[in-house]
């Protein structure tokens, strides 16, 4: 008896798979809100929040002929390279994706929202949309909506298992080369970046006329620009949790309670041993996680059966199992 066996191309395989299309676009649409946010909010006011993008507008104050996109690539081509070569298959195809079309989209969008060659030069607010969105008299408005829309452009990119490369390819590197921390080298990446923007933008260094005054400011706007941007781009990734841990210390536990937390709250919780330092007693914690609105609710029913009891109650960071969130998936990356 003769057995085909069919072999199915994992790549042939995940064209024709809906959800790797959804996934795909999803990626493309972070790269557009991380591109939008700096053609319109960031590039127009010299707000440098590290990452190759903040290099290279620096570089574009220096050689304004060159597009931010276009030194985007000039960085990203070689660190793109060498992490291929170095980290071979653990570096995705996804990254790789994002990180070539990011640029491509930042250059297309500036060139659309400038009326000539010579405004998108200047990087002129006032002539960006015909100065619809001007905001240079609301320089925080713009380091916020900045920071904001790349926080979450490089939150869905990051949700989809990819990265869009730059600082966090040097950050690698130095991890693997120099042993040093990943969050530490990424921090010293952008760092670098932003004392560049002070030198070239804040003092003028290299800048033919005469630097903006008050210009070293704009580092201090760099700074809450990517403060804004971790902060968006951890709640994207992993969401806000306003889940509370409970822990109940009381003389007896009655069924009264236990079914309201599994009939009425339709949670679950655990009795832990524990042992009064002061009276010697033994009794029983309860350990409950519940959600911030189920916390009142607990609060009337303990004080309702033991208006004695010992109710202490904190914030979960991450609450993952039923009922809950799902875990991650083991090659799902971690921001923090």
């Amino acid at each position: 008896m003769n057995v085909r066996t069919q072999i199915v191309s994992p790549v042939k395989d995940s064209l024709t798979d809906w959800r790797w299309w959804f996934s795909i676009a999803q990626i493309v649409f972070g790269c557009v809100l991380v591109a939008a946010g700096f053609a319109l909010f960031i590039n127009p006011y010299n707000i440098v929040p590290g990452g190759v993008y903040g290099m290279g507008l620096v570089l574009h104050n220096l050689f304004p002929d060159i597009q931010v996109g276009t030194f985007g690539y000039m960085f990203d081509i070689p660190l793109l390279a060498s992490a291929i070569l170095i980290f071979g298959g653990k570096f995705g195809g996804r990254t790789l994706f994002a990180a070539l079309i990011t640029p491509g989209i930042m250059n297309i969008m500036s060139s659309l929202c400038y009326p000539s060659a010579e405004a998108l030069a200047s990087l002129d607010p006032a002539l960006l949309l015909g100065g619809v969105i001007d905001l240079s008299d609301h320089l925080m408005l713009a380091t916020i909506f900045g920071g904001v829309l790349t926080g979450v452009g490089v939150g869905i990119v990051v949700r989809n298992n990819a990265t869009t490369g730059g600082t966090d390819i040097v950050a690698m590197l130095l991890n693997r080369f120099l042993k040093i921390k990943f969050s530490n080298g990424v921090l010293a990446a952008d760092a670098f970046v932003v004392l560049c923007g002070l030198i070239v933008i804040g003092f003028g260094v290299g800048v033919s006329g005469d630097a903006e005054p008050e210009g070293w400011l704009l580092s201090l706007y760099s700074l809450i620009a990517i403060f804004v941007n971790s902060r968006v781009l951890a709640f994207t990734i992993d969401g806000a949790s306003y889940d509370k841990l409970l822990f109940v210390i009381s003389d007896f536990h009655s069924d009264e309670f236990r079914e309201f937390i599994i009939g009425e709250l339709n949670r679950s919780a655990t009795y832990i041993k524990a042992h009064g330092m002061y009276s010697r007693d033994e009794k029983e914690m309860i350990f409950l996680v519940v959600s911030r609105n189920e916390v009142k609710a607990v609060q009337r029913k303990i004080k309702q059966i033991d208006p004695r009891a010992f109710l202490v109650v904190t914030d979960a960071y991450d609450t993952f199992g039923e009922g809950f969130k799902t875990f991650p998936k083991d090659d799902a990356l971690q921001v923090e």
